[in-house]
């Protein structure tokens, strides 16, 4: 994206059948919104939401597109939702998706985002319409030696906590079976897309930043700060989903240059610590206060992790378009707007408009 033309994606994407696994999670139902309004037809597989407040929930994405309740851990219904939808294009999202809820879940974790992975390459595998997988994993797939530079494709894989270990065994499930199987499959495409940390409008997830933090803010109390000094690569959920769609696009134009995995991160400059993500938050919101709040017996998180994105800058054409001012105060808004009466589907819409504008 960035140069790439959204009429590229319009032509990418119009009338095309896409499946989409993990619609009913944060970044799936932004993505799906995005794939219908680029023309797709979507069908949705995934756990139903977890809340009445989650973005897939307050969009009502249910009536716009095809939604189908599943689980990726079970393979018969995975095979079945492949064979019988017939996708050209399948985006591979669902996980369990938070570190601290793999401290708690560790089997479940796994479960979901090793054995799940599985369920879904033997689908493809078996299946005669999909041209193009984008399969998702995650920046903590790296092995973290809390270095200054960036991680690189190419970087060793590994993880200290059980959602990062999953994540880096789907990779190395993806690898597998790109080389034993796939990778030899004529018209057909994959890549593995890692991305950092994403931030926007209807994120409700517990023990997470910027819900944490409109949460506080709506009930004026502090906003309570684990880790200040923790850094991350915070982009908006439109910048690697724009990278997710751009790949998808290159895949199905020379399936074989472009398979294998990409890192999708922000600038540089984007690198924040949490307590500045939090500060800014506050002033986007016009009030509020932060109280740093260590916790005791606290489980390992990483402190300093970012990507190195080059490739994908190189290969597609890709960069991210909302800097870190824009991408807060994009978020912020989202969150005060709908909390303040306005349709979750307009301001959701509005966003995404705005983003492919900012693409040309």
């Amino acid at each position: 994206m960035g140069h790439m033309e959204m009429n590229v994606l319009q032509r990418a994407f119009k009338g095309k059948k896409v499946l989409v696994t993990g619609d009913t999670g944060f970044k799936g139902s932004w993505l799906s919104l995005w794939l219908h309004e680029l023309g797709a037809e979507v069908c949705g597989f995934a756990l139903p939401p977890e809340t009445d407040d989650s973005h897939y929930s307050l969009l009502k994405l249910g009536t716009i597109i095809r939604h189908v309740d599943g689980d990726i851990r079970d393979l018969k219904q995975v095979q079945a939702i492949v064979d019988g939808f017939k996708p050209e294009i399948m985006f591979h999202l669902a996980a369990q998706a938070i570190v601290r809820v793999s401290y708690q879940e560790p089997k479940r974790t796994f479960d979901t985002n090793v054995g799940g992975s599985v369920n879904i390459l033997e689908a493809v595998r078996t299946s005669d319409s999909l041209k193009a997988v984008v399969y998702i994993t995650s920046d903590k797939c790296y092995k973290n030696n809390e270095w200054v530079w960036g991680y690189r494709e190419n970087d060793p894989l590994g993880g200290h906590d059980p959602y990062s270990a999953s994540k880096a065994a789907a990779e190395m499930v993806f690898a597998a079976y790109h080389d034993s199987f796939l990778g030899s499959k004529k018209n057909f495409g994959i890549a593995s897309a890692r991305a950092g940390n994403v931030i926007g409008g209807g994120d409700w997830a517990k023990n997470r930043i910027i819900p944490d933090c409109v949460r506080s803010l709506k009930e004026g109390t502090p906003v309570l700060i684990r880790n200040p000094s923790s850094t991350r690569p915070w982009q908006h959920v439109l910048a690697p989903l724009s990278g997710y769609l751009t790949l998808a696009a290159k895949l199905l134009e020379d399936p074989k240059k472009f398979s294998g995995s990409y890192n999708f991160g922000p600038r540089v400059q984007s690198i924040k610590t949490v307590k500045e993500l939090v500060d800014r938050s506050i002033l986007a919101w016009g009030k509020g206060k932060s109280q740093v709040s260590p916790e005791a017996n606290a489980p390992h998180e990483d402190g300093l992790l970012h990507l190195n994105c080059d490739k994908a800058y190189q290969c597609l054409s890709w960069y991210p378009l909302w800097d870190f001012d824009r991408t807060i105060v994009e978020t912020i808004t989202w969150y005060k707007e709908v909390l303040g009466g306005k349709a979750a589907m307009a301001k959701t819409r509005e966003q995404i408009k705005s983003y492919m504008e900012a693409a040309g």
